[in-house]
């Protein structure tokens, strides 16, 4: 195992059920399996990563997660190339998730970042990269 590899992530979330229905689907597209699930959890894997979604305690719920309050803005995955984000960015308005920066899309993040931003249930904010695409790879996939 390479020191310093991300082993897990672990996120409170206001509605497990939601939370599920939203992540089991995105994190399957994106090659992870269900790996544990509990009464007050559910986790996903991907390699030697997994990602663990906790079911928020009612005395913590208020006030609400916002990105730009201290902690975690943000979540962002890689994604195998320009198509496999545009074929995202369609499955994604297709279940009525609402794109961030729809006016930059898919530039938001510059001239050679390509990628989607959106949010999960709770507003955290999530983003799908394409690899960079530079004068000497090319991109030749969009």
């Amino acid at each position: 195992m390479q020191k310093g590899l991300l082993h897990h992530i672990e996120i409170y979330v206001s509605n497990l059920k939601q939370t599920n229905e939203f992540w089991g689907w995105l994190l399957k597209e994106l090659g992870y399996s269900s790996f544990q699930e509990w009464e007050n959890g559910h986790s996903w894997k991907l390699g030697d990563t997994y990602i663990v979604f906790v079911q928020a305690e009612d005395k913590f719920l208020d006030p609400p997660y916002h990105r730009c309050r201290v902690g975690l803005n943000h979540l962002a995955f890689h994604t195998s190339s320009r198509q496999q984000v545009d074929e995202m960015t369609r499955k994604l308005t297709e279940r009525k998730v609402k794109i961030l920066y729809h006016d930059k899309h898919p530039f938001a993040g510059g001239d050679n970042h390509y990628a989607v931003y959106f949010e999960d249930p709770d507003r955290i904010k999530v983003e799908l990269v394409a690899p960079e695409c530079s004068s000497t790879k090319g991109c030749v996939d969009s």
